[in-house]
C-alpha cells in the first residue's frame, strides 16, 4: 500500500515537472515567433510607414509655446484642425503665437495661459481653468526647456536646480494634471522633448544632459506603468519622446559644427514638422534627424574608445557661453 502511494506521488511529480518544462518551451517558442514578427514588421515600416492619424478636434496643450519649437508646433497643429492651448511664462510671446495662428486663417481655436510649469500648484490651478474653458487635454506636449551652456564647475546651484525644474520636474506636474482624464477616457498622447544630449553626453551641457536623459527615463517608465495599469484592455494612450539635434531657437549661442553641410542647426519649423509626424505615427522614440538615433545605438555596441573616436571625428557640440 505504501509502495503504491509512493509510486503515485513520484508519477505526479514527474508529470508536473514535464508539464512545466513543456510550458516553458512553449513560452520560449512563442516569444521567438513574436520577436521575429516584430523585427519583420519594424523593417517593413522603415520603407512603408504607418499612416499619420488625424488630430482634428484634439485639444493640444504645448508648454513653452511662446517661441521656437513650441510656436511652430502650435502653428502646425492648428493647421491640422486641432484646438491649441498655449502655455508660457512670457505672456507677450505667448499671445504673439496665438495672433500668428489667427492670422494664418485656420479654423482652429487657440487659447493662451500664463503658467510657470515648475510650480505644481500653479500647474494644477491653470490646468483646471483649461478643463473648464476648453475641455480635457488629449495631446500634451512637454516642450518647455532651458539650456545654459557652461562647464559643470561654472554652474551655480540655483542654475542647476532651475534646469532640472524646467526640463524634468515640470513634466511630472503636467503628467499628474492631465493623465487622469486620458486614463479615464483611454484616449490621449503625451509628447516630450528630450534631446540628442539626452542619449549622448556633451561637454558644457552636463546639467542639461542629465535633465534630458531623465526625460527619456520618465517617458519610458510612465508608458510601461500605464501598460501594466491598463493590461485588461487595449491602451489608447500613446507616448512619444523626441531627441532633436541642435535647433536654431537661440539656445545654442555658440554651436560647434565640423560638417555644417550635414550637421547644421535645424530650423524650428523642420524640427516641429518631424515631432508632429512622429506623434501622428505613434512612434515611441524618434531623433531629428532620424539617422542619429540609430548611429548612437550602433556606436554603443562598440568599445568605448570607438565612440570617443567618432565624437572626435564629428567634433560637434556647443562652446561655453
Amino acid at each position: 500500500m505504501l509502495a503504491s502511494t509512493l509510486d503515485t506521488t513520484v508519477t505526479c511529480a514527474i508529470m508536473v515537472t514535464a508539464y512545466a518544462g513543456i510550458a516553458i518551451f512553449a513560452d520560449i517558442f512563442l516569444f521567438l515567433v513574436k520577436v521575429t514578427y516584430f523585427i519583420v514588421e519594424g523593417t517593413f515600416r522603415i520603407f512603408f510607414p504607418v499612416e499619420e492619424k488625424s488630430v482634428a478636434g484634439e485639444i493640444v496643450l504645448i508648454t513653452g509655446a511662446g517661441h521656437g519649437i513650441g510656436r511652430e508646433l502650435a502653428l502646425q497643429y492648428a493647421s491640422l484642425g486641432a484646438k491649441i492651448v498655449c502655455w508660457d511664462l512670457n505672456e507677450k510671446s505667448n499671445n504673439e503665437t496665438a495672433e500668428e495662428i489667427k492670422r494664418a486663417n485656420v479654423a482652429s481655436a487657440v487659447y493662451t495661459y500664463k503658467c510657470d510649469v515648475t510650480n505644481r500648484e500653479e500647474v494644477f490651478r491653470v490646468s483646471e481653468n483649461v478643463r473648464k474653458e476648453v475641455g480635457d487635454v488629449t495631446i500634451l506636449v512637454n516642450n518647455a526647456g532651458i539650456m545654459p551652456c557652461r562647464t559643470l564647475l561654472d554652474h551655480t546651484p540655483e542654475e542647476i536646480r532651475k534646469i532640472f525644474d524646467v526640463n524634468v520636474i515640470a513634466h511630472f506636474w503636467t503628467l499628474q494634471a492631465f493623465l487622469p482624464s486620458m486614463i479615464e477616457k483611454n484616449h490621449g498622447h503625451v509628447v516630450a522633448l528630450s534631446s540628442m544630449a539626452g542619449i549622448s553626453g556633451l561637454p558644457n551641457l552636463v546639467p542639461y544632459c542629465g535633465s534630458k536623459f531623465a526625460v527619456r527615463g520618465l517617458m519610458e517608465a510612465t508608458a510601461l506603468e500605464l501598460r501594466d495599469l491598463m493590461a485588461t484592455k487595449e491602451m489608447n494612450i500613446k507616448f512619444t519622446c523626441v531627441f532633436p539635434y541642435m535647433v536654431d531657437t537661440g539656445l545654442c549661442k555658440k554651436p560647434k559644427v565640423r560638417f555644417p553641410s550635414i550637421m547644421s542647426l535645424l530650423p524650428p519649423k523642420v524640427a516641429a514638422t518631424e515631432i508632429v509626424r512622429a506623434q501622428r505615427r505613434n512612434i515611441p522614440e524618434a531623433s531629428i534627424p532620424g539617422i542619429f538615433f540609430h548611429v548612437n545605438n550602433v556606436a554603443r555596441n562598440f568599445p568605448t574608445k570607438v565612440g570617443l573616436l567618432l565624437r572626435d571625428f564629428l567634433d560637434s557640440g556647443v562652446e561655453a557661453d
